[in-house]
Formats: structure tokens, C-alpha cells, sequence
């Protein structure tokens, strides 16, 4: 499975409904698990972004697909970053490899 960085922002309809339906993160994980996506860790943040969630999926086609089908909905933004866990990238770095 690959690692992706998942930075959200509320839009101003995500916010209403966040304030009505606080749960509302959860049965977004839910989905994601059913469209094959794993939730590793998740923070609520202050500044830029409202969100960072970090999530593996088996490819970049699928966490692709699914951050369409969630900013789609139009109450989030999603800027999707695919993470390098720092023992592979160190390994990339050696020379001769």
C-alpha cells in the first residue's frame, strides 16, 4: 500500500455540516474504507487547511478516484500529497543505486 497526505479544507457548506453532524468524519472514513482506502492517522488543524489526513491506498489511480468523488461533493477541498516513508527515500538517495 502506498502512503498519501490528504490536506482538506472545509468549504463554507463542509463547516455547516460538520457543525450539525459532528459524525460526519467518521462515515467519511467509513467510505473511504469501502472505496479501499485506510485511514492511518487524522488532526484537525488550524491555518490553511482544516484537516490532515494520512491514508494508504493500493495505487495513485485509486486515491486519484477517490479524492474526486469526496471534493465532488462540494463541502471539502483536497490537496493530495503522496508521502515517501524517509528509510525508502534515504535508500534512493545512496550512490550507485
Amino acid at each position: 500500500m502506498a502512503t498519501f497526505i490528504l490536506l482538506s479544507s472545509l468549504t463554507d457548506d463542509g463547516a455547516q455540516t460538520l457543525l450539525h453532524e459532528p459524525k460526519r468524519i467518521h462515515e467519511v472514513n467509513a467510505e473511504l474504507a469501502r472505496m479501499g482506502v485506510r485511514v492511518v492517522g487524522q488532526f484537525a488543524v488550524l491555518g490553511l487547511y482544516d484537516f490532515v489526513n494520512i491514508v494508504e491506498a493500493p495505487d495513485n489511480v485509486t486515491i486519484a478516484r477517490v479524492s474526486a468523488e469526496i471534493a465532488a461533493r462540494g463541502s471539502v477541498r483536497i490537496t493530495t500529497l503522496p508521502a515517501i516513508p524517509i528509510d525508502e527515500y534515504v535508500a534512493g538517495l545512496r550512490p550507485g543505486r
